[in-house]
């Protein structure tokens, strides 16, 4: 088992002794989703990939949290936003701008890249590397916009 499945999983029992429904919900949603996953491919999954499992959920509760925004009901918006704040808490530290600038500039130079064609290489050396710790959307823009300046 994979220590930050094994670490949900404490959790979940910490949430049950606490009578912490709202927690305890949200810790079975990312279970059962985990579960889901290695039903389905027959395998167990190491940290790397529970860490996508719960980047996935977070951008689902952005994007729901916007959805509900948008259509004028706050209280969905509002379970959503505690949701999210609980995922969050298995998702290692963001990282800084810097840091960020910092791998991309290297991903860019250990390849080579100089224009969008390159910009698979680039993110195939940099997801492993972000996963969990950064937007990915973000990442891509700020790849896109690197690429582009590289260009000039």
């Amino acid at each position: 088992m994979s220590d930050l499945k094994a670490q949900i999983t404490e959790q979940m029992k910490d949430a049950m002794r606490a009578k912490d429904k709202a927690r305890l919900g949200t810790i079975r949603l990312i279970l059962a989703d985990i579960k889901r996953i290695e039903v389905d491919e027959r395998i167990e999954l190491d940290d790397a990939r529970v860490l996508q499992v719960l980047d996935k959920m977070v951008k689902q509760r952005r994007d729901s949290i916007a959805q509900y925004l948008a259509a004028e009901r706050p209280e969905l918006a509002d379970k959503e936003q505690q949701e999210l704040e609980v995922i969050k808490t298995f998702l290692p530290q963001p990282l800084s701008d810097e840091e960020i600038n910092a791998i991309l500039d290297d991903a860019i130079a250990s390849t080579g890249a100089s224009s969008m064609a390159d910009m698979g290489k680039v993110m195939g050396i940099v997801k492993p590397k972000i996963q969990g710790r950064a937007d990915m959307g973000v990442l891509s823009n700020l790849v896109k916009s690197k690429l582009v300046k590289a260009k000039l």
